[in-house]
């Protein structure tokens, strides 16, 4: 399922989103001080791009606590519900389960990105 659900998932949306969250990647590294969120859309667009057969180790210390909870503020906490409701209305139907599953990897990720690692 994971080369296939890759495969769908790319042609399906996945390109665009990957491309989006890069391009906010390279628009938050201009600045110095963007240059640690210019990296977690990195992580986004990565995942965003091939999300089946990937895990999300979450870790990290208190800096990546404090990072984490500015984070919820300013933009994580309208990201995490626009995947959760998305991961809802794929789960609607059997055949949408996987990519709601997914859908529901990227919402925790959106909620935590520092500190964690893609596998």
């Amino acid at each position: 399922m994971g080369c296939l659900g890759n495969l769908l998932w790319f042609v399906f949306g996945g390109f665009i989103s990957g491309l989006s969250w890069g391009l906010a990647g390279v628009l938050w590294c201009i600045t110095i001080v963007g240059i640690p969120v210019g990296v977690q859309c990195f992580k986004f667009a990565g995942l965003s791009f091939f999300p089946f057969g990937k895990e999300v180790k979450y870790g990290g210390g208190a800096g990546s606590l404090l990072l984490n909870i500015i984070w919820i503020l300013v933009s994580g906490l309208p990201l995490a519900l626009e995947f959760a409701f998305l991961g809802v209305l794929f789960c609607i139907t059997i055949i949408g389960i996987p990519f709601g599953l997914q859908m529901f990897k990227l919402a925790k990720l959106a909620l935590m990105p520092f500190g964690s690692e893609i596998k």
